[in-house]
């Protein structure tokens, strides 16, 4: 029984390291810089409180910076969001948070590169861990 199970404990852990959830699509295309959607496009502001609904999205609170990776798609009537990280107040210098929050709650401050290239968005921007 021991060999047993130590035969599947490697397996046990890997699928462990990937516990999460995938969630419903918010969109089924994205706004980018890039292909991979990894440059930073923009620094934005908040001006107001955001509380996240679900996973994700990130908590915001005013005056806090947001970095912005992509901008989702507008469909059928939903919300316009876009990704991006935040930096709380104790680490600045450290990568924040990153998930969704609604355009509206923000005020673009520089624009580093404009989001120009139309991406597909794939189930795993929207996975929450």
């Amino acid at each position: 029984m021991a060999r047993l199970l130590l035969l599947f404990l490697p397996g046990l852990v890997a699928i462990c390291a990937v516990c999460g959830i995938f969630m419903d699509k918010l969109a089924s295309k994205k706004l980018c810089a890039d292909d991979e959607c990894v440059y930073t496009i923009s620094l934005a502001r908040a001006q107001e409180d955001y509380n996240a609904p679900d996973c994700r999205f990130i908590n915001v609170k005013k005056g806090q910076q947001i970095y912005v990776y992509s901008k989702l798609v507008k469909e059928n009537g939903a919300g316009e969001f876009w990704a991006g990280s935040v930096y709380g107040d104790d680490h600045e210098d450290e990568m924040g948070t990153v998930g969704y929050f609604p355009s509206s709650l923000v005020e673009e401050q520089h624009v580093y590169q404009e989001a120009t290239k139309e991406v597909p968005t794939t189930d795993i921007d929207f996975f929450c861990e």
